[in-house]
C-alpha cells in the first residue's frame, strides 16, 4: 500500500489563507488534491490539516481529510500523525499542499524511483532551477550521484571555476519509508536545521540515506503573491487541468 499525504495549515505566513485561495474556480489545496488523486501509483490520499475550513473544503469536493494537532512544527511532523495509523504501508508519499499544478507523473516516478532504489530511506525528485538560483525560499538539492549530500537555501555548490553550472530544486514530493518518516518525527532539530530552516537536513543529520533522481518539468509552490498570479495565469492552459 502506498499512500499520498498533503499537510496543509491554514495560517501562512507570506499569503493569508493560502490552501483556500482560488486558482480557475478551485482552491489551492482542492488543485492539489485532486491532481494527486490522479497519480496511477498511489493507493489512497488524505489531507492532513490542523483547520476544520481546510476539511470543510476538501470534503465538499468529495476529498478526504483528517484535523491534526495545531503543535506540528513543520509538514512532516503533520503527516506522521496520520501516517502511524497506518498499517502495511510500504512508501508514505508526502505531497505539499501548495502546489497547484503538480505532476501525478512526478508522484508516480519518485514512487518507481524508490521501487527499484529501496536502500534508501527518503526519495525526491531533483528539478532544474531555470531561473532565479540566488531565490531563497528555492531548497538546493546538492548530490552526488543518486545519493543526496546537502541541502542549502544557497546557491549551492559555488562555482569555483565559473563552468556553467546547473542548480536544483526540491520538488516537495517526497517519498518515505515507515520507518525512516517514524524516525524522523521521535528524533530532535538537528544543528544544521535550524541554521537552513530545512526540515529535511534532521534525516542527513540522522546518517538517514536520501535518494534523487532529475526530474523535468514546471511544478512549483505557491509561497508569495508573484507565484500566485503565475499559477492563475498558467492554469487556464494547463492539460492535466482538463482532467478535473
Amino acid at each position: 500500500m502506498i499512500i499520498g499525504l498533503i499537510p496543509s495549515r491554514l495560517n501562512s505566513k507570506r499569503l493569508k489563507q493560502k490552501p483556500l485561495l482560488k486558482i480557475d474556480g478551485l482552491s489551492i489545496i482542492v488543485h492539489s488534491y485532486k491532481r494527486s488523486k490522479l497519480s496511477k501509483k498511489l493507493d489512497d490520499v488524505i489531507v492532513c490539516t490542523d483547520d476544520k475550513r481546510i476539511i470543510d473544503e476538501v470534503h465538499r469536493h468529495g476529498g478526504k481529510a483528517v484535523i491534526t494537532s495545531k503543535k506540528h512544527k513543520n509538514g512532516t511532523e503533520r503527516i506522521y500523525e496520520v501516517a502511524k495509523k497506518i498499517k502495511n504501508a510500504e512508501f508514505i508519499i508526502d505531497i505539499q499542499g501548495d502546489q497547484p499544478l503538480i505532476d501525478p507523473n512526478s508522484i508516480d516516478k519518485t514512487i518507481e524511483f524508490h521501487k527499484k532504489n529501496k536502500h534508501f530511506d527518503i526519495v525526491l525528485p531533483s528539478m532544474p532551477i531555470i531561473e532565479e538560483p540566488d531565490n531563497v525560499s528555492l531548497v538546493k538539492n546538492i548530490f552526488s550521484g543518486n545519493r543526496i549530500i546537502y541541502f542549502s537555501r544557497e546557491k549551492t555548490p559555488y562555482n569555483y571555476k565559473n563552468k556553467k553550472i546547473t542548480y536544483y530544486k526540491n520538488l516537495s514530493v517526497i517519498s518515505f519509508k515507515p520507518d525512516a518518516l517514524k524516525k524522523f518525527y521521535e528524533s530532535k532539530m538537528g544543528e544544521l536545521e535550524k541554521i537552513e530552516g530545512i526540515e529535511l537536513m534532521r534525516a542527513l543529520e540522522l546518517g538517514m540515506k536520501i535518494g534523487t533522481f532529475v526530474i523535468r518539468g514546471s511544478d512549483f509552490a505557491v509561497d508569495i503573491n508573484a507565484d500566485l498570479f503565475r499559477a492563475i495565469n498558467m492554469m487556464p492552459k494547463d492539460k492535466i487541468r482538463k482532467l478535473y
